[in-house]
């Protein structure tokens, strides 16, 4: 209470003081006396030093605009960097990076440089049983033999592809007991697969209706499932599953179901790999007519859903 009361009091006497040295100079206003041709000049000194004052303000608005002017050019600049970056829309293929060519227009090239593994986990073993350096290893030498690099080991390596993460190993063979068998089993992972997705909420509404529409309808489960996973595949949307396109499915796969790998390569019967709808459907022995191509109407929108 002590230092507010103290306070109060200071406030007091600041408020008391600007009072009367107000009062003050009202007064000495009042009383002083001004000389006509004073008053004259105090007017046309007071005129010239509002018209100065216009004249910085006006100075210094201009000056703000031409700043702002400059600033927002700038910004165009700076967006048109990014916005027109000749590699900004260019997406190429695995194994491949955007580069600038001597014309300034953008293609792609094979990955210069794969950055060293040392993880033995990250090695990899290919469809020729041949354990190389990583992943981009494989993708580099690839890229190589199809654009005629002289770098490509050999014209086979086109067709090099991931099997499994890992050193090359001595995998079980799938015996013809498992073989008859799995198709059947992959149907049924599959169905499983899609339901689970659903549930997550990481299935696009088009695969929703899908799933929605096998589950009242047993015909069209092992149908829609394998059409579902099929058009998932081809990311490239040219009608057909290519060997590099199953990796998704079969490296995953391959230490937990030993005859993935030689069901998906039976999968391929005319061996140009690359796996189409109707192949697809006789391996997981599906019947032709239960299977359309349906990916047309597929989108990458997992979050958009159908009303119940």
């Amino acid at each position: 209470m002590k230092y507010q009361f103290l306070i109060v009091l200071i406030i007091g006497a600041l408020i008391f003081d600007e009072v009367s040295a107000e009062k003050h100079k009202h007064n000495k206003l009042k009383h002083k006396k001004y000389h006509p041709h004073e008053k004259k000049l105090q007017e046309d000194e007071q005129k010239w030093h509002d018209a100065d004052l216009i004249h910085l303000n006006e100075h210094a608005l201009k000056e703000a605009e031409l700043s702002e002017a400059e600033h927002y050019e700038q910004q165009i600049n700076d967006n048109a960097f990014y916005q027109f970056d000749p590699c900004a829309n260019v997406k190429c293929s695995a194994g491949q990076v955007c580069d600038i060519n001597e014309e300034n227009k953008p293609h792609c090239v094979c990955v210069p440089v794969c950055p060293e593994e040392d993880d033995p986990r990250r090695k990899v073993c290919t469809n020729y049983n041949e354990t190389m350096g990583s992943d981009c290893a494989v993708h580099q030498q690839r890229c190589y033999c199809n654009t005629g690099d002289e770098r490509c080991v050999s014209d086979d390596y086109k067709h090099v592809h991931i099997v499994y993460y890992g050193e090359c190993r001595e995998m079980p063979e799938c015996t013809a007991d498992e073989m008859a068998d799995f198709p059947r089993r992959m149907r049924d992972w599959l169905f499983n697969i899609m339901i689970d997705l659903a549930e997550r909420k990481e299935l696009n509404r088009h695969y929703l209706k899908m799933k929605r529409e096998a589950e009242t309808n047993h015909t069209r489960k092992w149908a829609n499932a394998a059409i579902w996973k099929w058009c998932d595949l081809d990311r490239d949307g040219d009608k057909a599953v290519s060997r590099h396109e199953l990796f998704p499915i079969r490296a995953p796969l391959l230490s937990l179901e030993h005859c993935i790998a030689p069901f998906l390569d039976n999968c391929d019967n005319d061996n140009n790999h690359r796996i189409t709808l109707d192949e697809w459907g006789k391996c997981l022995q599906l019947e032709a007519g239960d299977l359309e191509e349906r990916c047309k109407n597929f989108n990458n929108d997992p979050d958009e859903d159908d009303d119940d």
